[in-house]
């Protein structure tokens, strides 16, 4: 009887051991799908943080920033205002313009006539929001969308501002929003590069764009954003050369691996992990690009919602259709530039045409994510640099006029991603020139969209030549009337 009594009580504990281990690995296994990194060796930094584990639980996991460069009028699309045409031609008050630093393109004007925009509005969605004829695809989706009619920055040129936006600095040399967000959140697919970039070009004036927008500044050199093109090799030189198979690729990185190792055993640069790194991925990229760029899959009801523009490589539409590919196969922070919204002169033509461009490929894009299940876990960016003035640059005519660069207000829209939908935010004044309500600093939209996925803009910060850095420098603070 004891025998048996001591068989029972082991039997009895081994059960216990098996079925409690059984759990724990059955967490382990969860935990690896959820955060791919948990297992990756990663270690926390002087800050207690470590990469590829958010500081909480996440409303996002991808954000697709659709960037439009030259700083879109903001008066001819979402802020309307109808006392500038009543005061057409008329002198902007002092009152109003206060002592706002101008560009050199304005500052030596005699005159600063105001002018309304030359095309109508109205309203929509159960939010009301008003919004410019020139975007009717848009028009049907404000339900969906957070409009912010009072972001401003301290920038009041193109290339600063831009960098400052992307980077959270004018200087440069920092790394760019998609690479914190890489570093932060590490890997969702290991085939995929963490941050991609895509550029497009629309009729108007095309402000530059420059690598150091997608720059990793400081950080390790694996989370630079991996810029694809429209040609034939969208990637540019991840094709193997003549005479070289994918065996021949392997054999030589494993023996390049040893090298390298061997040399960071000996001198223990980081950078030599990081390339590396940078070479399996280019390995594996070779398999996975080819077929998230093949677009000939997509069904016909794609192709008419985002209109037969999304078939031509290096278009707007195209490469709207693409981020949505990139986002679904995990690709965390893809990277839209569309430039020529730089509309100092001529601009009722330009943004016309700049307005077609982009209204269809973006409402499409959110309502295809939508559609997918995809949006409440995507944040979708719209907006540029900053806004635009008032009142005209140059001449003043009939049926032309242009707008030169205004810092202290201008319109972004955000949709999906935990913000809330259907609601208008911030307001300027009767003229457009000011924020009257909810101002938001450019360093308080990158904190909110970091808040978004998961990162406290405060703690996220590198410690790189005896400084510790943060994408919102010093400053910032999580807008919560946007958060869902």
């Amino acid at each position: 009887m004891e025998k048996e009594i001591l068989e029972h009580g082991f039997n009895f504990n081994r059960r216990r051991f098996l079925s409690r281990l059984s759990l724990g690995l059955g967490s382990a296994a969860l935990g690896s799908l959820m955060v791919p990194d948990l297992f990756g060796g990663n270690s926390a930094d002087e800050e207690g943080f470590t990469p590829g584990i958010p500081h909480f639980a996440p409303k996002a996991k991808r954000v697709i920033y659709l960037f439009q460069n030259g700083a879109p009028s903001q008066q001819e699309l979402f802020d309307y205002k109808p006392k500038l045409r009543e005061m057409l031609g008329q002198e902007i008050p002092p009152s109003v313009r206060g002592n706002q630093r101008l560009t050199g393109m304005t500052a030596n004007q005699s005159s600063f006539p105001l002018v309304g925009s030359f095309v109508d509005f109205k309203q929509y969605g159960q939010s009301r929001a008003w919004v410019s004829d020139l975007f009717p695809y848009t028009a049907k989706i404000v339900d969906d969308l957070c409009i912010v009619k009072s972001m401003y920055t301290e920038a009041i040129n193109h290339d600063p501002a831009l960098t400052f936006l992307q980077t959270g600095s004018q200087q440069g040399n920092r790394p760019s929003m998609g690479a914190w967000l890489s570093y932060g959140l590490g890997n969702e697919n290991k085939n995929l590069p963490n941050f991609t970039v895509l550029l497009s070009r629309g009729v108007g004036n095309g402000q530059g764009v420059y690598s150091k927008l997608w720059s990793n500044g400081f950080l390790d050199s694996i989370h630079q954003g991996v810029q694809f093109s429209k040609g034939e090799d969208p990637v540019l030189y991840l094709r193997d050369p003549e005479g070289m198979d994918r065996h021949a690729r392997r054999d030589m990185l494993d023996n390049l691996a040893k090298l390298n190792d061997m040399a960071y055993q000996e001198f223990g640069d980081p950078e030599i992990s990081a390339k590396v790194k940078q070479y399996e991925m280019a390995y594996r990229m070779q398999m996975a690009v080819p077929e998230v760029m093949d677009l000939s899959k997509e069904s016909d009801d794609i192709v008419k919602l985002y209109g037969p523009d999304c078939l031509v490589p290096g278009t707007y539409a195209a490469n709207c259709l693409l981020a949505r590919k990139l986002s679904e196969n995990g690709v965390r922070f893809v990277q839209l530039y569309h430039q020529g919204w730089d509309q100092h002169g001529n601009l009722p033509f330009e943004i016309a045409k700049q307005a077609k461009d982009v209204d269809q490929a973006s409402a499409a894009l959110v309502t295809d994510l939508k559609q997918r299940g995809l949006l409440d876990e995507t944040l979708v960016i719209w907006g540029g640099e900053f806004g635009r003035t008032s009142y005209t640059q140059g001449k003043l005519t009939a049926d032309n006029y242009g707008r030169d660069h205004h810092p202290r207000c201008f319109t972004i829209w955000m949709a999906g991603g935990g913000i809330k939908p259907g609601i208008v935010y911030g307001e300027t004044d009767e003229l457009g020139y000011n924020i009257a309500q909810n101002p938001v600093h450019v360093h308080d939209f990158q904190a909110t969209v970091l808040h978004q996925l998961g990162l406290n803009h405060e703690k996220l910060i590198f410690k790189h030549l005896g400084r510790r850095y943060r994408l919102t420098d010093v400053s910032g603070k999580v807008v919560r009337d946007l958060i869902a």
